[in-house]
């Protein structure tokens, strides 16, 4: 949702336009997240302190505001050359307080801008540390609960000065990590630490780009300390309730705060060491030039370097002249992992770039032949006996756990919950194990009961989705088999998961997600073959999957020639407020899909449903001016389809109803004359969605785009919705 951004220059001069620029460039490559306003901040003049800026809107108003305020400035002041400078940005989904200048981002501790914050996430706590600090006479200036952390950093700040040296900006910034609940991901620049960043993240993503003048080698940071890196009994007492102990055994992250003064400074006041800590250290050659880049996201980072580090949950960053510490402590994990590993991502820049199309959304529809290509890539091998098999080396190492499981649960969110329905029929029936498919929130509203034989496969475009995050976290507490099927490589899902399988769709910025769908479900059904590869009876079905499976990329070119179709029913349907979409068996979750990406581009009402309900209440919708959307692809279920499009017909429905069928499906073309019909390719029944969704991918865009809207960022919405 929030996008963050910072960029760290170590002896690599930079004038501050190009600062603010790189900075600028960051935001935009994070505003397919969603976002209402943005702010950047800047070192200005030495005695004026940081320049920061705030604006509502797009990334383009914040930067007609920043070249605003550097216009009235000389040309000595504009073209200052910094060798080391901190620069951070941030566009905001306002979750705490209304979409306003006030409220945006980066957040202040003070007029003077001492300390000043970027937040991605939520801190729940924040009412009883914000009653704390106005205790101690603080003023807070915006509805926010990102201000409280600003604050924060200023009270510990002062008061351990006064008590004698003030603190390193690292253990400062360990201060606050504890202090503070929720999910975020948090980066700081303080007037106390010049050319100085901290950073921390729990729950919300974070990646970290470094560039360096000489190739970086090493691969794993240096353990440099494994000491206690929190305070010590001698430390001071920040919230007046006595000493900080050390007889604690136990921290939960969660810190006991509730809704009062005293219950917070209860908190501090029985702050104790965690018993296991390491310093890690990524340190070069002084002379060494350096750049650090911190974001969100990776498609920020791609043009600058592709060299990554992705911090842990509770890991504190410091960057400090050219080197990188991570300080990593954990009461709750004595196995606390000993290493943290730089890596490669595999990002083009002109992946993340529009090329010949006008939006993102329709360029990502175009790329699906190579995208599903390119998810089955390596995967699908043709063996000497002419068989095929699936080989996905994340999960090879747990087939036989998977197998020997009692049930296999999928949770997801939104159009990743499609996928995993689309594919559910496959899946049991491959593999003969009871599959259920949970919507992540519903899963953790129910506390659904978890148990060590069953396997949980999580599933999320980027790795990063709260509810479904919150719900790996549920099921790992009651030792389930965890699997993960992200389109990140990194992101929290991938990393917490015991394995997993990456959907491989190539980077996707289109708030509506269209390429990462089918090949989620390309993903799924290649799980499900695999699983099943050492059954005898399901050699037949799975032979006719894998000839469709190679098929696949030619027929879905052929199915995206329906876009001029598509754009002449768009034309139709501009005009009406309602749709209705009906399916049944494997086009159930194409109903749904589709509907979803109708009301998420087009603003429009749009209702998927089964077939078999039609008589159960939604027929009574149904007239003459109600726009009804029929699947009648060919599968077990299209005689019950068919009698539904007949009661349609019967109703007077005909006159704006369209009709999707297959090819050779004589028996619906006789309806021509009376219906719209979508003539798709014919494939198997358990990729027929597949390629029945592409023509419901390209209708919402036209629709959306003579509606007159973003369709890269639909309003309200956010890519990767980073809090529940």
């Amino acid at each position: 949702m929030c996008g963050i951004f910072a960029y760290v220059n170590y002896k690599t001069p930079k004038k501050r336009s190009d600062i603010i620029e790189i900075l600028l460039n960051g935001l935009k490559r994070l505003e397919y997240r969603g976002y209402d306003s943005a702010g950047l901040a800047y070192d200005g003049e030495a005695e004026d302190g940081p320049v920061v800026v705030r604006e509502v809107g797009t990334v383009a108003c914040l930067e007609k505001a920043v070249n605003g305020e550097l216009e009235n400035k000389p040309p000595s002041v504009r073209e200052r050359v910094f060798h080391s400078h901190v620069g951070i940005a941030h566009t905001r989904w306002a979750t705490h307080g209304a979409p306003s200048i006030r409220n945006s981002h980066p957040h202040s501790s003070d007029p003077t801008h001492e300390f000043l914050v970027v937040h991605n996430g939520i801190i729940t706590n924040y009412k009883p540390l914000k009653s704390m600090l106005l205790s101690k006479g603080y003023v807070f200036e915006t509805e926010t609960d990102t201000e409280v952390v600003a604050k924060l950093l200023k009270y510990l700040h002062d008061t351990i000065r006064e008590d004698g040296e003030p603190p390193t900006f690292a253990r400062l910034m360990m201060y606050v990590v504890h202090a503070i609940e929720g999910a975020f991901a948090l980066l700081v620049k303080s007037r106390h630490y010049p050319n100085e960043l901290v950073a921390s993240k729990r729950g919300s993503p974070l990646v970290i780009g470094i560039k360096s003048e000489t190739t970086l080698d090493k691969e794993t940071f240096e353990v440099e300390t494994s000491a206690p890196l929190l305070p010590d009994s001698d430390s001071p007492d920040f919230f007046g309730n006595g000493k900080v102990t050390n007889d604690t055994t136990s921290l939960d992250y969660r810190s006991p705060i509730n809704e009062s003064y005293s219950s917070a400074a209860a908190f501090f006041s029985s702050f104790s060491r965690p018993s296991n800590g390491l310093r890690f250290v990524l340190r070069k050659d002084e002379a060494q030039k350096t750049e650090f880049f911190f974001s969100s996201d990776p498609s920020a980072i791609v043009e600058h370097t592709n060299k990554v580090f992705y911090p842990e949950d509770n890991d504190v960053v410091h960057v400090k002249d050219g080197n990188m510490e991570v300080f990593c402590y954990s009461n709750e994990d004595p196995s606390i992992a000993r290493n943290r590993l730089l890596s490669t991502i595999d990002l083009e820049l002109e992946q993340i770039m529009k090329g010949r199309f006008e939006h993102f959304m329709l360029k990502e529809i175009y790329e699906q032949p190579e995208s599903v290509q390119q998810t089955m890539r390596g995967r699908i091998h043709k063996l000497s006996n002419g068989q095929y098999e699936v080989q996905l080396g994340g999960i090879r190492d747990r087939f036989y756990d998977i197998l020997r499981s009692n049930r296999m649960i999928f949770v997801a969110c939104g159009t990743s919950y499609h996928a995993c329905l689309a594919c559910r029929q496959i899946v049991e029936e491959l593999t003969e194990l009871p599959v259920s498919v949970e919507l992540a929130s519903d899963f953790l509203d129910r506390r659904c009961p978890i148990f060590r034989s069953d396997v949980c496969i999580f599933v999320s475009q980027s790795g990063e989705t709260a509810e479904t995050l919150e719900a790996l976290r549920y099921a790992k507490s009651h030792n389930a088999l965890t699997v993960g099927v992200v389109n990140v490589v990194g992101s929290s899902i991938a990393r917490m998961t015991d394995c997993g399988v990456h959907i491989n769709a190539g980077c996707e910025i289109g708030v509506a997600s269209t390429k990462v769908y089918t090949s989620q479900i390309v993903v799924l059904v290649m799980i499900a073959l695999q699983l099943s590869s050492d059954s005898r009876s399901k050699l037949q079905r799975r032979e006719e999957i894998f000839q469709a499976l190679i098929s696949l990329p030619g027929k879905i070119e052929k199915t995206l020639a329906l876009d001029s179709q598509m754009k002449k029913i768009a034309q139709c349907l501009e005009s009406r407020s309602s749709i209705l979409l009906f399916g049944r068996g494997y086009q159930y979750a194409t109903c749904l899909e589709a509907a979803l990406k109708i009301k998420e581009v087009t603003y429009m009402h749009t209702e998927g449903i089964h077939a078999g309900e039609l008589k159960h209440g939604p027929l009574a919708l149904v007239d003459q001016d109600m726009p009804v959307i029929l699947f009648v692809t060919r599968d077990s279920t299209a005689p019950k389809v068919q009698n539904a499009l007949q009661q349609v017909v019967a109703r007077g429905g005909f006159r704006s109803m369209i009709v999707v069928c297959t090819e050779e499906d004589e028996e619906t073309k006789v309806l021509k004359d009376k219906v719209e019909l979508i003539q798709v390719p014919e494939t198997v029944d358990c990729l027929q969605n597949l390629l029945n969704i592409i023509p419901f991918q390209l209708l919402s865009y036209h629709l959306a785009v003579r509606r007159g809207h973003n369709v890269d960022q639909p309003r309200n919405l956010a890519k990767s919705v980073t809090v529940e």
